[in-house]
């Protein structure tokens, strides 16, 4: 597969997704406009996107989040293939990326060795 197609569909699911997120087209009260779609990897014969979301809010509620879409991933997928002009859009499946909180941990880790 080409890289650079793959490189700007993700570009472009990211994007869409995000403003989908921001301007709460998902109308599911557990995925909140603090979410982040951090990463978006789609697989070589772009049947499927890996979509990563973060936020600085608890983990529980990005589990919620992540729930949320993935139950609402048709929903998703059809808007998906409104805005992408492509024969088949991927299919988003949606999972928690905790490298936020891992790096604000260690950030609280360095801190407390500098205190030391």
């Amino acid at each position: 597969m080409n890289d650079v197609r793959k490189k700007k569909v993700e570009s472009l699911i990211q994007g869409i997704l995000s403003q989908m997120i921001l301007t709460q087209e998902i109308k599911d009260p557990r995925v909140s406009t603090f979410l982040s779609v951090s990463l978006v990897k789609v697989s070589n014969d772009l049947s499927q996107a890996k979509v990563y979301l973060s936020s600085f809010q608890k983990e529980t509620t990005v589990e919620k989040a992540v729930d949320a879409l993935n139950h609402a991933s048709g929903f998703i997928q059809g808007h998906l293939m409104k805005k992408i002009s492509m024969r088949t859009v991927p299919r988003c499946v949606f999972f928690a990326d905790d490298s936020i909180q891992k790096s604000m941990e260690l950030n609280r880790m360095i801190d407390e060795a500098n205190r030391s």
